[in-house]
């Protein structure tokens, strides 16, 4: 029984498994899947979860339930040795151990990439997880009932700032679905007004969403500033302790939700812990037809897609171009993957990545958003549409196609749901006081 190994369950690795099991018998491979957790999330609602207009669990596709013969082992990739076809897994609890294999994919992912800020460490949230985007949720709709309780003033300022750090597309999204969430909560919070919130985005380049042209990246600009945000361009986060912010600007104020999402970094996994080929960015390096290595020294039966991976852009016009990572190419990459590991298996030909851009679409919040293709450019509710249209087209399985669309309809007709459960962060405390308080 031939091993196939894929090491993380994103979008890429998750779609190889999914069509690896499609396309061998039972007899062909055992395929296993590396991953901590036991979901592949779909980020591109991960803005959605943090303004409740999705349900978190509705953002994360089970890989057990939709991988019915793949092996999930729960765990991280700590190191990779293709000299002698083996890798160290560390499980979630537990000592170390060794797996081998006979094909090895390597899908594990971008991480978030961070500096070395004062107080960011300990005072800011990211937004790559699931579990993030509902703590950043429960932590604003804590903070409306806490400011509700308090008169005007700076306790009261500091609890409704919110600071997202990074202006590419999940910082824009998360930013522009927050602000929208807050803006229609005043609504069940007389005690406040429009005047208490503060919501600041903060990017180091002179521009937003660099997937966009300048101009629809400016009109962002100013349809966030007309609903009262504060949008700094060409700043940088200097300090966030005790949760005070000070920019390069600068300005300096209080801000009790600080999110950042200022993009990527390479795995450490494939960056500094393997003996294959990286490029100076840490990324594999990888051939057109997703096998690792150059069509002059290809690795045997090595195999890489998504974030952490170098894949030439076929259908760029520039020479040497990569793809860019997003969850439109980690998707096609995984599916190709299948399809160019089954041919290599079976002795057949296989087929280089080529994929053409769809064009980008972004939720700025409730009813907002922006799409571009080439120069055609929407704004406004029909982009909105777009985005929820695309997005429920291609989260994966019919499963949780429905189970969102049932939100999204219920939420149509009675609202978001503002309950905030910031709680289950802490599920103990509540019976540790009751057991101190006892008698």
């Amino acid at each position: 029984m031939r091993e196939i190994l894929i090491v993380g369950g994103g979008y890429a690795g998750f779609y190889t498994a999914w069509g690896l099991e499609k396309s061998l018998s039972a007899d062909e491979a055992r395929v296993t899947i590396v991953d901590p957790r036991p979901y592949m999330t779909y980020q591109p609602f991960l803005p959605e979860v943090m303004a409740g207009s999705v349900e978190a669990r509705h953002a994360a596709v089970s890989m057990r339930r939709h991988l019915r013969s793949t092996r999930i082992i729960a765990g991280t990739v700590s190191e990779i040795r293709h000299a002698d076809r083996s890798l160290t897994v560390q499980p979630v609890g537990g000592a170390a151990y060794e797996l081998r294999y006979d094909t090895l994919v390597v899908t594990a992912g971008a991480v978030t990439r961070t500096f070395p800020i004062p107080g960011l460490a300990e005072h800011a949230t990211g937004m790559k997880h699931v579990e993030e985007a509902v703590a950043i949720r429960d932590r604003l709709l804590t903070a409306f009932d806490q400011a509700a309780s308090l008169p005007p003033g700076p306790q009261r300022r500091r609890l409704l700032t919110v600071t997202i750090v990074g202006g590419g597309f999940s910082g824009v999204e998360g930013f522009g679905e927050l602000l929208s969430l807050a803006t229609a909560m005043l609504t069940s919070y007389p005690e406040l007004t429009f005047d208490d919130l503060s919501f600041h985005l903060v990017e180091a380049r002179d521009r937003i969403l660099p997937e966009v042209t300048d101009k629809p990246g400016a009109w962002v600009v100013r349809s966030l500033a007309r609903r009262g945000a504060h949008v700094h361009l060409n700043t940088q986060l200097v300090s966030a302790e005790d949760g005070h912010v000070v920019l390069s600007t600068g300005e300096e104020f209080d801000s009790a939700l600080i999110v950042w999402a200022a993009g990527n970094a390479s795995n450490p996994v494939t960056h500094r812990h393997t003996d294959l080929p990286v490029d100076e960015r840490g990324l594999l390096v990888v051939r057109a037809d997703l096998r690792v290595g150059t069509d002059a020294l290809p690795v045997p039966d090595v195999w890489a897609a998504g974030d952490d991976s170098a894949v030439p852009d076929l259908a760029s016009p520039v020479a040497g171009a990569h793809t860019v990572p997003n969850a439109q190419h980690a998707v096609r990459q995984g599916k190709l993957l299948a399809k160019n590991i089954t041919a290599d298996l079976r002795g057949g030909k296989t087929r280089p990545y080529r994929h053409s851009s769809l064009g980008v679409v972004a939720t700025l919040g409730l009813g907002r958003g922006i799409f571009q293709y080439r120069k055609i450019v929407i704004k406004g509710f029909p982009a909105w549409l777009m985005h929820r249209g695309y997005h429920l087209l291609a989260v994966p399985s019919w499963e949780r196609k429905i189970r969102v669309l049932a939100v999204w309809l219920t939420a149509a007709l009675f609202g978001r749901d503002l309950v905030s459960l910031a709680s289950v962060q802490h599920p103990r405390d509540a019976f540790v006081v009751s057991t101190a308080a006892r008698p």
